[in-house]
């Protein structure tokens, strides 16, 4: 997966993105040679990892603070942070064998409960997930995947006790998110959330319950929905 990121963004895309895989982040500029060589050439290398390695492409002149935080001196600049931490980076334009290299020493060779979760995911079906999980407890390929199967067959309660198995993710919070939903049967599809948001509006100060389940649909929205920040905005005055 790749990811344009922004001094705004980092966190999440980077920082927080980590924990789950490794990310590699291409520092470049658009006046940069070099950097028009090796972009395209990054891509192509972890685009073959399917999803075991994510990229970041920065623009070095649009994201100061990203740049800074990395003391970059010269692009190309490229890093690989893992739990938040660089774990190898090069400076300079690689050739492909030189940039596959760089990958793969961040893309180990999948273990035998990832193949399980990739096959419970392939086939929709849970009994591959709970021998991964009997293998790895705390994979979270698998407690997620297990987790959207539990909340589509309406046991969000399991789902629920299973994710609090594992670290927060953008991935968990929207998992929790649903599965509370599906616990107070909320269902978001063929429904209009503005009119569910706007109907729970009036109730967020007083009442908790509807406060959380306003905030879960925000979260079932996501980030890039401009009603999240306009609901975000109108609870704040309805708090504050």
């Amino acid at each position: 997966m790749m990811v344009d990121v922004t001094d705004a963004t980092f966190e999440e895309e980077v920082l927080q993105r980590s924990s789950e895989v490794p990310v590699v982040v291409d520092l470049w500029a658009p006046w940069c040679g070099p950097c028009k060589t090796l972009g395209p050439i990054i891509e192509r290398v972890v685009e073959a990892t399917d999803g075991a390695v994510a990229l970041a492409k920065v623009n070095v002149d649009e994201n100061p603070a990203v740049s800074a935080r990395f003391a970059v001196q010269s692009i190309p600049a490229v890093f690989a942070l893992r739990d938040g931490k660089i774990v190898d980076q090069f400076i300079g334009a690689l050739p492909e064998d030189g940039v596959a290299e760089f990958v793969a020493r961040l893309a180990p060779a999948p273990s035998e409960a990832d193949l399980l979760v990739a096959e419970g995911v392939q086939a929709g079906s849970e009994e591959p997930l709970q021998r991964a999980l009997a293998l790895q407890p705390d994979h979270q390929g698998a407690i997620c995947a297990l987790a959207a199967m539990l909340i589509t067959d309406r046991k969000p309660d399991d789902a629920i006790a299973l994710l609090k198995r594992i670290p927060e993710t953008p991935e968990t919070r929207l998992l929790f998110a649903e599965a509370r939903l599906s616990a107070q049967e909320v269902d978001v599809r063929g429904v209009d959330v503005n009119e569910l948001l706007d109907g729970l509006l009036d109730r967020v100060r007083e009442d908790a319950t509807a406060r959380q389940e306003f905030l879960d649909l925000l979260e079932t929205l996501g980030p890039d929905d401009p009603r999240t920040s306009e609901y975000r905005r109108a609870l704040a005055t309805r708090l504050f």
